[in-house]
């Protein structure tokens, strides 16, 4: 009876660790790891920086708009230009899903098409397609569109050469492969940042918060 006893009240004792565990679990920043193939993606600033931020967005995505114009300006003059931050981004397309066209996708087609011929064209093309947002799934998104803004922006690239890359979906595995990768580290929303492999989770609109996990990265944290 006593060894019953002393059994039972383990037992107990191993159910209360638990749940105290569970109701306080470790307060971080960040947190589900990812590895990214950095050498296959756009990116803004160094490559040899020591912290490198991976961007996953959606451009018919609202809030990656505001990200866009509001927290990476910051980053790029307080750690990008500097040679600390470099910056890179993936596609997250999952908005126009389901949809006829696919914009979200066609979108993203385009990007990488740039991207493929100027990795500088790609920069200014991605801010333009997200100053230039409109109302999700609405149509407005079409190849003679996107070629049509890379010529409004005077990128210094073959838009013949664009235009056929959207059309012929030359980069469709590229932006599959994105997408996959979103799937795999069980993505729920956009944007998502990801700091030297590791993600924030903090809130993407509170820059502070982001500067302090981006110090953390860069003194070895």
């Amino acid at each position: 009876m006593k060894r019953l006893i002393w059994f039972s009240s383990v037992a107990v004792l191993l159910i209360l660790i638990i749940v105290v565990i569970g109701l306080n679990p470790k307060s971080s920043s960040t947190s589900a790891k990812g590895e990214f193939p950095y050498d296959k993606l756009p990116v803004l600033g160094s490559k040899d920086a020591k912290v490198k931020i991976v961007e996953f967005g959606d451009y018919q995505c609202p809030a990656c708009k505001e990200f866009t114009e509001q927290v990476k300006p910051q980053l790029k003059k307080d750690y990008i230009d500097k040679g600390l931050v470099s910056f890179y981004f993936m596609n997250f397309s999952f908005i126009g899903r389901d949809k006829t066209p696919d914009e979200s996708n066609l979108a993203a087609l385009a990007a990488q098409a740039v991207y493929h011929q100027s990795n500088d064209a790609f920069w200014t093309y991605y801010d333009a397609l997200y100053r230039e947002q409109g109302a999700e799934n609405s149509g407005r998104i079409t190849p003679a569109y996107l070629v049509d803004l890379a010529k409004r922006e005077n990128l210094q690239i073959d838009y013949t050469k664009l235009q056929q890359d959207i059309e012929k979906q030359t980069y469709q595995n590229e932006v599959d492969e994105h997408n996959a990768k979103t799937d795999e580290l069980g993505l729920k929303y956009s944007p998502t940042v990801y700091i030297n492999d590791t993600q924030y989770s903090g809130d993407y609109k509170d820059y502070s918060s982001l500067k302090q996990a981006v110090d953390k990265a860069l003194a070895g944290e």
